[in-house]
């Protein structure tokens, strides 16, 4: 049986091990442990050691999970692909979402986001890697999609996320990664914005993403193991 507060350690240890490598601060680097799949009292040994931001990529899985937790300062994050049926459930049950790629949707989150609560988090999801396999959108419709959020009241861009292909070669993720960080740069510089969060690296390339800049890593199997 897999002992999570021994997981989450060696997990932040590898952060503040890549960190100092790549000469930046751990505290500016974000965990985000990947829930999916996973039962409640797993999520809540989690938060008992110290981790309070989760990650779900199944609304129907996560929504029972964010009920029965509900009494604890948890920040749920929704890193699944969206469907226009869901947003609803999203915007109102979720702090931050990652995986924004239609206007569509961006509308809905806002539309469903009650004026009581803050405002939702969100980061666009980019596919660099031009695998038609993979959500996301180009360099192009993010620039475009990044403007079109401005006027929008419930919902604050935050940043850009995306995943290169496991599979591929080190350099290659390396590139992808960088392409990320530069794109976050000019989106800021062209549209005088502050986005602040790249959401990059996994539990295989975690510092390889923190060397590029990565400010939030999303890692399951090497907190819970492997996925249901």
């Amino acid at each position: 049986m897999i002992n999570i507060a021994q997981s989450l350690q060696k997990v932040r240890q590898r952060m503040s091990d890549a960190a100092k490598v790549a000469g930046r601060e751990a505290s500016d680097i974000q965990l985000l442990a990947v829930s999916k799949t996973k039962p409640i009292d797993m999520i809540h040994t989690a938060y008992q050691a110290g981790q309070s931001c989760f990650g779900e990529n199944y609304l129907q899985d996560a929504l029972p999970k964010i009920s029965a937790l509900h009494k604890l300062p948890i920040e749920w994050h929704y890193i699944g692909k969206l469907q226009s049926n869901k947003c609803k459930d999203i915007a109102k049950h979720f702090n931050w979402v990652h995986s924004v790629d239609r206007l569509k949707h961006v509308h809905l989150l806002n539309q469903h986001r009650s004026d009581n609560q803050a405002p939702l988090q969100i980061c666009l999801q980019v596919n660099l890697s031009g695998e038609s396999s993979k959500n996301g959108i180009d360099t192009h419709q993010t620039i475009n999609l990044a403007k079109a959020i401005t006027p929008l009241a419930r919902i604050q861009l935050r940043g850009l996320m995306t995943m290169p292909n496991p599979n591929s070669p080190k350099q290659d993720q390396i590139r992808i990664f960088q392409k990320l960080a530069a794109l976050k740069t000019r989106i800021n510089q062209q549209n005088n914005r502050s986005l602040d969060t790249l959401s990059m690296g996994m539990s295989d390339d975690l510092e390889l993403a923190i060397a590029a800049g990565s400010t939030m890593v999303r890692i399951g199997t090497d907190i819970f193991g492997p996925r249901n």
